[in-house]
């Protein structure tokens, strides 16, 4: 089945908080989830569907906050896959409407990660009662760690540089400084990447994402619905997901999953690279957006260094990038992939300020769950505000 042009997201609100320790993570999903609405022209009484992860949110979450809600919806969706998950419940929001299972989906995700100092990448993997972590955890893996393995394989085949790594960093502080909503807006340099101190090398502390609460909501609902509400629509127009683990025994630490979601969503959405006017790409680290990049096709293997050199990802340049600021510098309470979504949206619709990319018509959304090297996911979306 089709999904092209089937659903829309009509409305998307990111919390403005990086640091709420008086809220609680059902507070900050409250007050997003009414801002979506509210964006949309809707109330909570038009919502048939609730996705969210319940991640953090203790046994049985989403019924928990069905019940903060006081909602009974007739389609559910806890998936649960890391940063991707919200990517993912897009897709999933859209095909529930097409099949008649549901009308109006309120994506939503909160996290107070930071206020309760929560360390994510630096503390070991976190769970441990998973069968396969058994041959993992007595090595003392971290996911920065696993990162700087993508890293350091990536310099080693291909001569990336850290220089090169860098330049995505460099390019989301610009872009924060044009987001009023960003946690780090101050302006950095190459040098000043380089000069942080090493996470675990060849990873810097500006190659690293941040920590930050926050929180965000989307609305998903049917294209004929969506023509007569408060705001232009968005639509989707393809999706695809994938995993990728190392169960066959061999790891091979430049292949990820967006290899095979991003060719599901562009094969699914009838478009190619050249029709991409910008794109959202989960950057928990910088090496995540260069091998992503990669993976996706906008580049071969091994070019990834050069491509986001030269402003070429810049919110003016051939491929404008994370235009928010991304995981680096706006912000990442623990799964960015809301976060992504919503400035797609806000892009698609002209809404976004001085970093407004021209002629904005069809984004590419890709969200990373997991770690790169072990065990992740991808979850790749192709949204339009084109109508036809």
């Amino acid at each position: 089945m089709s999904l092209i042009r089937k659903a829309a997201i009509v409305g998307a609100w990111e919390h403005p908080t990086r640091f709420a320790p008086n809220k609680t993570m059902f507070q900050i999903m409250a007050e997003s989830a009414r801002g979506a609405l509210a964006d949309a022209g809707l109330t909570i009484k038009d919502v048939d569907g609730l996705c969210t992860t319940g991640v953090g949110m203790g046994w049985m979450g989403l019924l928990g906050f069905c019940d903060y809600l006081n909602l009974t919806p007739s389609f559910v969706d806890s998936t649960a896959i890391g940063g991707s998950s919200f990517v993912a419940h897009t897709a999933h929001a859209a095909a529930a409407i097409a099949a008649g299972l549901c009308e109006t989906v309120l994506i939503v995700y909160g996290s107070t990660a930071a206020s309760q100092r929560f360390a994510i990448g630096t503390g070991g993997v976190a769970g441990g009662g998973e069968p396969c972590d058994q041959y993992e955890l007595p090595f003392g893996p971290t996911t920065v760690g696993s990162y700087a393995m993508i890293a350091q394989r990536h310099m080693h085949d291909y001569g990336t540089t850290p220089e090169q790594l860098a330049e995505v960093a460099v390019i989301a502080r610009q872009h924060a400084a044009m987001n009023p909503e960003a946690k780090y807006r101050e302006p950095i340099t190459v040098a000043d990447v380089l000069a942080s101190r090493m996470v675990s090398a060849p990873l810097h502390l500006l190659d690293c994402c941040m920590i930050s609460d926050g929180g965000g909501a989307i609305v998903v609902t049917s294209a004929a619905r969506a023509r007569d509400l408060k705001k232009a629509p968005v639509y989707l127009l393809g999706a695809g997901e994938a995993v990728r683990h190392a169960a066959r025994g061999v790891r091979d630490f430049l292949d990820i999953a967006a290899a095979q979601s991003g060719q599901l969503a562009f094969e699914r959405a009838g478009v190619s690279h050249r029709d991409i006017d910008m794109a959202m790409i989960y950057d928990s680290f910088t090496i995540t957006v260069i091998a992503t990049l990669e993976n996706l096709g906008f580049c071969k293997p091994g070019e990834g260094g050069a491509f986001v050199s030269g402003g070429r990802i810049r919110f003016d340049g051939e491929l404008p990038l994370n235009t928010d600021g991304g995981g680096l510098s706006s912000n990442h309470p623990g799964m960015r992939g809301m976060f992504l979504l919503i400035e797609a949206t806000r892009q698609l619709r002209g809404e976004a300020g001085a970093r407004q990319v021209r002629d904005c018509r069809t984004a590419l959304v890709h969200g990373t769950g997991g770690n790169l090297g072990t065990r992740h996911s991808g979850a790749t979306l192709i949204l339009s505000n084109q109508a036809g």
